[in-house]
């Protein structure tokens, strides 16, 4: 099997080509379970030899393991023949193993505080610490991290931190591009409210939207993504099982938006999986194919912690979908009327 690839060239500097399947890399990080070196390096050389040449990661997944681990990986790969995108936004402090960040979320990693910080001394000394971390000269996009109420509590707290990058990381994000050190940049985020307040504010490139352009939730539509398209600005589409809830389908206990999905939720992705079921497709492989039907999307980047997600990714990236099953959805209601699926 090929991996399809899309080229993005928005600043007409010969742009970046992502695979349409990515590789996010926060399960490496042990997120929610350790991971061991052994099965970290299978599943990245089982990415790398199915064609991925698309790899996110960020100083936050695992307080510096995800990088660290990619730093071995990316040993030796022809730095041309893959794109790298990392985050700015935290600086990791050492602390104890008590008073370490992430206890229950991260296992198995360097005790570490995050510190958020979103000016301009800050994203540099964040891209240092990255390229020392990774192994690398350079990374290819810097996106802003977590920018969204999700992560800081409240609208008056977010607000604070936009109006910092604003003020201070900006500048730095403009300058690294304007010297050739990063190719594009933006931010990545949970909520597309965000991405959608800096669009309004500045000249950014592309953005990463995680579980906000799926099969279950297309709300961007309305503004955001009509924006993009014609600003020239580019979509990685993360989360795009919406936390697992349209992999593992509307099982006791599925998981959406990172805790146990409600009811709601629940009923809506059995009505999605049964449409899918009589159209004779899985329902993960309508959730992969789904945000590609966008003309702003560039990849796709569900995680993937051991080989049998990878293989069900890879098999939802070469699935071919039936043009009735995005009709029937949105006959029923399950889909926006708008929604791209050509």
């Amino acid at each position: 099997m090929t991996l399809a690839t899309r080229h993005w060239d928005r600043l007409g500097n010969g742009g970046l080509t992502f695979t349409e399947l990515g590789f996010g890399t926060a399960p490496l990080g042990n997120l929610y379970r350790a991971v061991t070196e052994a099965e970290a390096e299978a599943v990245l050389e089982a990415a790398w030899a199915a064609g991925i040449r698309y790899y996110d990661t960020a100083p936050l997944y695992g307080f510096g393991l995800s990088e660290t681990r990619l730093n071995r990986f990316l040993r030796g790969k022809p730095r041309d023949e893959y794109v790298l995108s990392t985050k700015v936004g935290r600086l990791l402090k050492a602390a104890t193993p008590d008073t370490r960040d992430g206890i229950g979320k991260f296992f198995d990693v360097p005790s570490r505080k995050e510190v958020y910080d979103y000016g301009y001394d800050a994203v540099m000394r964040s891209l240092e610490f990255s390229l020392e971390r990774l192994g690398v000269d350079r990374v290819d996009m810097l996106f802003a991290h977590d920018l969204d109420v999700f992560n800081h509590g409240s609208r008056t707290r977010l607000e604070e931190k936009l109006n910092e990058l604003m003020a201070g990381g900006y500048r730095a994000l403009m300058e690294l591009r304007e010297q050739g050190v990063i190719r594009a940049f933006g931010a990545g985020v949970n909520e597309w409210e965000s991405c959608q307040w800096l669009t309004e504010r500045g000249d950014f490139d592309i953005f990463l939207l995680a579980g906000r352009y799926t099969l279950l939730e297309q709300e961007a539509l309305e503004t955001f993504l009509p924006l993009c398209e014609a600003r020239g600005i580019g979509i990685v589409v993360g989360g795009p099982y919406n936390s697992g809830i349209l992999a593992t389908g509307p099982r006791p206990g599925a998981y959406y938006n990172y805790n146990p999905a409600p009811t709601d939720i629940l009923e809506k992705v059995a009505r999605i999986e049964a449409i899918c079921t009589r159209h004779g497709v899985r329902m993960v492989d309508a959730a992969f194919q789904f945000p590609l039907r966008h003309p702003a999307v560039v990849s796709v980047i569900p995680g993937g912690q051991g080989l049998g997600e990878m293989a069900s990714n890879l098999a939802a990236a070469g699935a071919r979908m039936p043009a009735a099953l995005w009709a029937d959805l949105k006959a029923a209601g399950l889909m926006r009327a708008d929604a791209p699926v050509r």
